[in-house]
């Protein structure tokens, strides 16, 4: 007994010896990080809600004019269609990644012959940027529609689908690799117990599998979500918004997601700058409160293990 008391109060001493350096010389550590973030994060931000209730041509010149520009915002016919299209994007390409993603994991962890090979060819596609992708999928889009004499951007059911194509192509292998970590952490024992059980294939999923890998279809899902919201660089190469067509008094870019559309209203001219600013905040707000409640929902149903 006095054995383990000594070696318990050795390594207690041990310990206290290792922390009492660390808490007297973290900020010093810290401190570069710290300020490097509130230099290209914390400040931008402060000075971007700042601007959104100015009129600017540059930050220096920034004149106040209240909520004007929010009421500008919101009165553009072609933001309200963009956040509606947006909406819609993430909706489908939420379901049609996720379900994918979620099936070629399962698939894959059952053992099967080259597997590995498998899961480095479905990754592959999302290490090529945005653009090069949205550039190569439009020619091929447009090789294909060729023989129904139309092509990707004349039509605007066209250039949705073949956003959401796009996009599944380049996330599905990224997400399906968590969802293969989410299988692989299933305990095994849980897993024996059902097949003694005589579960089915199907109960066992739905009953044991499933709510053990709810922390990864939380993940999947929240960056599926976040990133059909941000989606900006596959719009522009692949579509650009096109079709454009004049819907009550305006000019709208029918295939235009949020992100697109507030690059285009900042480049309208200097005028429109400080609207542009109003819509990026209310983007990051929109964004925030889906992605906290998306969070919410999905880790209340998670495995408490």
């Amino acid at each position: 007994m006095k054995k383990k008391k000594k070696t318990h109060d050795a390594a207690a001493v041990n310990g206290l010896l290792v922390r009492r350096p660390i808490r007297r010389w973290f900020p010093l550590f810290i401190l570069p990080t710290f300020v490097c973030f509130i230099i290209g994060f914390v400040w931008p931000f402060i000075q971007g809600i700042y601007l959104s209730f100015c009129n600017f041509n540059t930050p220096k010149d920034a004149s106040w004019v209240g909520f004007a520009n929010y009421v500008k915002a919101f009165s553009d016919t072609g933001f309200i269609h963009a956040f509606t299209n947006t909406a819609s994007f993430a909706v489908v390409s939420i379901l049609t990644i996720n379900v994918i993603a979620f099936l070629i994991a399962y698939a894959l962890t059952q053992k099967m012959a080259g597997a590995n090979l498998f899961r480095t060819v479905f990754f592959m596609p999302n290490l090529i940027g945005g653009v090069v992708l949205g550039y190569i999928w439009s020619m091929i889009f447009d090789a294909i529609l060729k023989g129904y004499n139309t092509y990707l951007t004349a039509n605007a059911t066209y250039g949705f689908w073949g956003l959401v194509i796009l996009v599944a192509w380049q996330q599905i292998g990224y997400m399906m690799i968590i969802y293969i970590a989410g299988f692989q952490a299933v305990p095994g024992d849980m897993l024996e117990a059902a097949k003694i059980d005589g579960a089915t294939g199907w109960q066992t999923l739905t009953r044991v599998i499933i709510p053990n890998i709810m922390p990864s279809i939380t993940i999947c899902t929240f960056l599926t979500l976040t990133n059909s919201f941000k989606m900006f660089d596959q719009n522009l190469a692949l579509t650009g918004g096109a079709p454009n067509i004049m819907f009550n008094g305006a000019k709208v870019n029918m295939t235009e997601l949020l992100a697109l559309n507030i690059y285009n209203t900042y480049n309208i001219n200097a005028k429109w700058h400080g609207a542009a600013q109003a819509k990026a905040v209310v983007f990051f707000l929109l964004v925030a409160v889906l992605a906290i409640a998306q969070l919410t929902a999905t880790r209340s149903k998670e495995v408490q293990q």
